[in-house]
C-alpha cells in the first residue's frame, strides 16, 4: 500500500494557519489524479488542496479546522485506482436519484415505481418542492431524466397551484448562524480600521457616458475582430485614472509612518464581488497598457476571483482602487478605501438624465462617479482637480492618445 500525504502549503509570507473552508469530495472518495480535493481559506486568499495521484482519499481534518502550514490534510491510498464510475461528491452538492429520495416530512412521502423512475435524478430543491405540494413521481415526471425545481414548479403552475416561489411563501421563523471564513473576517477588520485611522472625505462628479458608448458601438465588431475580446467601460476608467494618476501624483501616494511614498506606476486594483466576499486584484502598469491589454488582464483577475484561484502577490502592491457597484445598480454611494491605498474611484450605474449642453436641455447617459480620499495625504484641491480630470479624458477619450482629438482607431490600436 503507497500512502501519500498531502500537507497544507504556505499562502504567503507571515501566515502561520489556514481554515479548512470546505470538502469538495467525500471522505474515501476514490478520485483521479489532479482533482480538487478541498478549499483552504487565509485572511487574504483561498487555496485549492489537489490530488497529485491517483487513489482513495482519507480525511485527516474536518471543515472549519484551523491547520497549521505544513500539516497533513489529507492522504491518498494509491493502490486503489479509480473505477469507471463518476467520483463521489459532497453530500451539500449531491443529486439524488427517484429510488434515493427519501421522506423529510413526516406525513409527505415522494412515491416512486423503483423499476420505472430508478435512474431519474432529482435536485434537493425539486424533492423539497415535491414534499412541500405532496406530489410523487407520477405526478411530475413528462420523460424527463432529470429533475429540476423549475419542473415541478411548472407542474404546479398548470393545475392551479402556488408554488412556495410565489408571492405568498409559508410563514417560517428560521434562522441560520454560520462561522464567517478568515477571509471575511479578516475584511471586516480592515474596514473598521479604515474608517477609524484615515481622514476620510468623499467628493463627487458627474460623467456623459455618450462619447464612450458611441466609440463602442461605432468599433466594436473591429475591436473584437482584432483583438478577440470585447470593448467595456471598465478599460476607459483604469486609462483615465492611469493618466490622472500620473498629473496628481499625490493620489497615487501612501502614508508609511511618517513618511509619504509617491509611485511613478499605476498599480490599479479593481474591486470584484465574489460569493466567498470581496476580492480585490491589482492590473499593474496600466499606464503602460492599451485598452486591448487592459480589458484581457481584466478578464482573467476577475475569472481567477470568482473561481478562487487568485494568488496573495495579484492581490497585493496595488497604488489606488476602482470599485463598480454600479453593475449592482447602485446610483449614488461613498466607497471606502482600501488601505494603505489613499484613494478610491467608485463607478456607478448609468441613467439617461436631462443635462444642459450648449444652453440646451438634452438627454444624456450619466454616471456618477466618486472618489474617496485620505485627507491626511490628499489635499481637497488634488481630489477635485483629479476627479474632474478622469470626468475630461472619459468625455474625450481620444484625448487618453496624448492630446489628440481623432485618434479613435490609434486609441483602439486598430
Amino acid at each position: 500500500m503507497a500512502i501519500i500525504e498531502i500537507r497544507v502549503p504556505s499562502p504567503g509570507e507571515s501566515i502561520t494557519h489556514v481554515e479548512l473552508y470546505k470538502w469538495l469530495v467525500a471522505d474515501g472518495a476514490v478520485v483521479k489524479k489532479e482533482t480538487e480535493i478541498a478549499e483552504l481559506e487565509s485572511e487574504k486568499a483561498t487555496l485549492t488542496l489537489v490530488a497529485d495521484e491517483a487513489g482513495k482519499v482519507s480525511f485527516k481534518a474536518s471543515e472549519g479546522d484551523s491547520l497549521e502550514v505544513g500539516a497533513v490534510a489529507f492522504t491518498i491510498d494509491t493502490s486503489v485506482k479509480p473505477g469507471e464510475e463518476k467520483q463521489a461528491v459532497a453530500p451539500a452538492t449531491e443529486v439524488v436519484t427517484a429510488t434515493e429520495a427519501a421522506p423529510v416530512t413526516e406525513g409527505k412521502e415522494v412515491k416512486s415505481r423503483p423499476d420505472e423512475h430508478a435512474n431519474v435524478k432529482i435536485t434537493p430543491l425539486a424533492k423539497r418542492v415535491m414534499e412541500e405540494n405532496d406530489l410523487s413521481l407520477e405526478d411530475v415526471m413528462n420523460g424527463l431524466r432529470r429533475l429540476k425545481r423549475s419542473d415541478v414548479e411548472a407542474v404546479l403552475a398548470a393545475s392551479g397551484v402556488s408554488s412556495p416561489s410565489g408571492l405568498k411563501k409559508p410563514a417560517s421563523r428560521e434562522s441560520k448562524t454560520d462561522r464567517m471564513s478568515p477571509l471575511r473576517r479578516k475584511l471586516s477588520e480592515r474596514l473598521v480600521s479604515v474608517k477609524n485611522e484615515t481622514a476620510m472625505l468623499t467628493t463627487f462628479n458627474e460623467v456623459n457616458m455618450k462619447p464612450i458608448m458611441d466609440l463602442r458601438k461605432k468599433h466594436q465588431d473591429k475591436f473584437v475582430e482584432k483583438h478577440g475580446i470585447k470593448l467595456g467601460m471598465m478599460s476607459f476608467f483604469l486609462k483615465a485614472c492611469s493618466i490622472a494618476l500620473q498629473e496628481f501624483p499625490n493620489v497615487n501616494s501612501m502614508m508609511e509612518g511618517e513618511n509619504m511614498t509617491t509611485y511613478g506606476y499605476a498599480d490599479i486594483s479593481v474591486a470584484v464581488s465574489t460569493p466567498k466576499g470581496l476580492m480585490v486584484p491589482v492590473i499593474r502598469n496600466v499606464e503602460s497598457m492599451g485598452l486591448a491589454e487592459i480589458e484581457k488582464a481584466i478578464m482573467e483577475v476577475a475569472d481567477k476571483a470568482r473561481k478562487g484561484k487568485l494568488s496573495i502577490p495579484e492581490m497585493t502592491g496595488g497604488t489606488f482602487t476602482i470599485t463598480n457597484g454600479g453593475v449592482f445598480g447602485s446610483m449614488m454611494s461613498t466607497p471606502i478605501i482600501n488601505p494603505p491605498q489613499s484613494a478610491i474611484l467608485g463607478m456607478h450605474n448609468i441613467l439617461d438624465r436631462p443635462v444642459v449642453i450648449d444652453g440646451q436641455i438634452v438627454v444624456r447617459p450619466m454616471m456618477y462617479v466618486a472618489l474617496s480620499y485620505d485627507h491626511r495625504v490628499i489635499d481637497g484641491r488634488e481630489s477635485v482637480g483629479f476627479l474632474v480630470r478622469v470626468k475630461q479624458l472619459l468625455e474625450n477619450p481620444t484625448d487618453m492618445l496624448f492630446g489628440k482629438s481623432n485618434g479613435e482607431k490609434e486609441l483602439l490600436e486598430l
